[in-house]
């Protein structure tokens, strides 16, 4: 194992086993190394590494803390990831995506409130009266975040926002180029509130299944088509 890594371990180890806590500040650096039993050049590169997935905040004339470890924060390395992705692997995320999101449907059904239920029908009342495809795709994704967030698991929300980014470019095509899009997706938007509302878990996954199956779907028909 190469030096950097080792101090990365031992790092981990730290905070796994509960010597460092979210928010905790690092010991010095030459009595971190000290400790660890590593050249301080490999603690400085450990830091360096981990503090690129946000696993350390590494605040200038301060010090080096532990993040809060949130998954919102954690996952934002996965983001970066996706992003660089175009559309020759999206189906791979829509696919993906279809796995996860009728699961977050079916426990937002489980579990979201009233308050919640009046933001997707205040969401589906807005992309009804609206005409732009810019906010259009806006209440969309607002749509599905809040669903995601209903779930009450932060971090199947955190995977399905870091997949977003290129399933967006397909559903964005999509309602520019196909007739009646933005009429099929309030519908499909409106059976699948609908389910949530009246706590049907089952029913919520499958207009979930649905919905998100049709871009890929259509996808799919879009590149067979395709010189």
């Amino acid at each position: 194992m190469a030096l950097t890594d080792e101090a990365i371990v031992r790092i981990k180890d730290m905070i796994m086993n509960g010597q460092l806590h979210p928010g905790d500040r690092l010991p010095r650096e030459p009595d971190l190394a000290l400790q660890l039993g590593l050249s301080r050049n490999s603690l400085r590169e450990a830091v360096k590494a981990l503090s690129l997935i946000n696993i350390l905040d590494v605040r200038q004339g301060d010090g080096t803390y532990v993040t809060s470890l949130g998954p919102e924060l954690l996952l934002d390395a996965l983001t970066f990831v996706v992003d660089f992705h175009q559309d020759d692997s999206v189906l791979h995320f829509l696919a993906v995506r279809r796995i996860l999101e009728p699961a977050a449907a079916g426990m937002a059904a489980e579990r979201i409130g009233p308050e919640k239920v009046a933001e997707l029908r205040l969401l589906l009342t807005q992309a009804g009266d609206e005409s732009d495809p810019d906010k259009l795709h806006e209440l969309d994704l607002r749509f599905h975040r809040l669903i995601a967030a209903s779930s009450g698991n932060p971090v199947l929300g955190s995977l399905l926002e870091g997949l977003s980014a290129p399933t967006n470019r397909a559903r964005i095509w999509r309602g520019l180029t196909e007739t009646g899009a933005h009429e099929r997706t309030l519908r499909e938007h409106t059976a699948i509130v609908d389910a949530i509302e009246h706590g049907n878990a089952d029913v919520a996954e499958a207009a979930m299944l649905l919905h998100v199956s049709g871009v890929e779907t259509w996808l799919r028909k879009v590149q067979e088509a395709a010189p």
